[in-house]
């Protein structure tokens, strides 16, 4: 079972609960949440539902097509937490145990807090990581910092302007992008990596990656943070290596692989199949000793451009993963498609977007222009500062 906590504020997801439950829209109104629990068996399903239902609970459910059953609360938090407790009274109490978490997740999701490296991140604020691509073909810097030297001076130039963590990739995830040999990206990123740190040795470093070998010989060189974008199911040894090594794990959605994964991508659910992904790779991760995990929904990666803004609306729908929110919206395809314009006109609407994104509940904003992006981070974080005068 996955459960998951829904903000319905916004009208129009209201109405589509509404819609995918059959729940007469003047029976609530909006500025209410949803607590949906699925991939329960029929038969669990069918007791739950029972139980809740004789003690007037409207309780909504919906047959989905592995045979399993979605069930759909709507109500306040106070209202929820009410139903695990009164649920706990009842012999249900590992249910009610995982309704109580899911919802202290969701309401105390700033208040994480990671040390990695010599710097403490508290996700009350936001924090900004620097793309440093160290290829001849990425989509909007490709090439430009393949020369190592000026990728030292160009990952220097952005610590320097402030960025919080600095995310190094010697493969493109472009849309169509071919694989490459570990070897060559090894001799591409760990160079960099160790003459970043010898010119600023607090610096914390990422690692975009896919592949144990290489996230292993960056970590040994000083690296902190893995950055994958298949979440750890394309390399099996991956969440071993982080988790032998202590380090952060980023686990981003995707559909499909680079190669392929803007042919044509649809999605039944988008928003429960990028939180059950997600979830379950989560669960993994801390199953083999991963402590300071990140998320990403992985925007531009197998979604169209109304998949993307779909995600960045109900971003704060996977709060109730508990962890830090990563996101990636620098000068991408859907931001051009969607304004008429191209890459090198990308920046300040680039930044428009992350600061959605940060309203939203994002806490890592991945990006090209640092330099904005700080203002945007600067300027989010003086607002999570000011004292309640109401």
């Amino acid at each position: 079972m996955v459960t998951q906590v829904i903000n319905l504020s916004p009208p129009d997801i209201f109405r589509y609960y509404c819609d995918r439950y059959g729940i007469s829209k003047g029976t609530y109104s909006y500025g209410i949440f949803g607590l949906e629990l699925r991939k329960l068996g029929l038969k669990e399903a069918e007791i739950i539902f029972n139980h809740l239902s004789s003690k007037g609970e409207r309780v909504f459910q919906k047959l989905v097509e592995d045979k399993t059953v979605n069930l759909f609360l709507i109500g306040s938090i106070r209202k929820f937490k009410f139903i695990a407790e009164r649920l706990s009274q009842r012999s249900f109490g590992a249910l009610s145990t995982r309704l109580f978490n899911i919802i202290n997740l969701f309401e105390n999701y700033e208040l994480t807090d990671y040390r990695i490296g010599n710097k403490q991140f508290s996700f009350n604020s936001a924090y900004v990581m620097g793309i440093l691509n160290i290829t001849p073909d990425s989509f909007s810097d490709g090439g430009s910092f393949f020369d190592r030297n000026r990728a030292v001076e160009h990952g220097i130039k952005m610590i320097d302007e402030g960025a919080d963590i600095i995310d190094i990739g010697g493969q493109s995830s472009r849309p169509g992008a071919d694989d490459i040999d570990p070897k060559l990206e090894i001799e591409r990123i760990i160079p960099v990596l160790l003459k970043i740190l010898q010119e600023r040795p607090e610096a914390i470093i990422s690692i975009d990656t896919t592949k144990n070998i290489v996230a292993a010989k960056a970590l040994d060189s000083g690296a902190h943070i893995i950055n994958d974008i298949s979440g750890g199911t394309f390399d099996q040894q991956m969440m071993k290596t982080v988790a032998e090594n202590d380090a952060g794990f980023i686990i981003m959605h995707m559909k499909g692989t680079p190669k392929d994964m803007q042919d044509n991508p649809v999605y039944d659910e988008l928003i429960s199949e990028v939180y059950d992904f997600l979830y379950s790779r989560i669960e993994k991760a801390k199953s083999v000793g991963i402590r300071n995990i990140f998320i990403d929904p992985g925007i531009g990666f197998g979604k169209t451009v109304d998949d993307n803004f779909n995600l960045i609306n109900r971003i704060a729908d996977f709060k109730s993963l508990s962890y830090p929110i990563a996101i990636g919206v620098s000068r991408k395809s859907f931001i051009g498609k969607t304004l008429e314009i191209d890459i090198e006109e990308r920046d300040v609407p680039t930044s428009i977007v992350e600061s959605l994104a940060l309203e939203k509940g994002a806490r890592i904003i991945r990006t090209h222009n640092v330099r904005n992006a700080v203002m945007v981070r600067d300027l989010f974080n003086r607002t999570k500062t000011l004292p309640d005068n109401g």
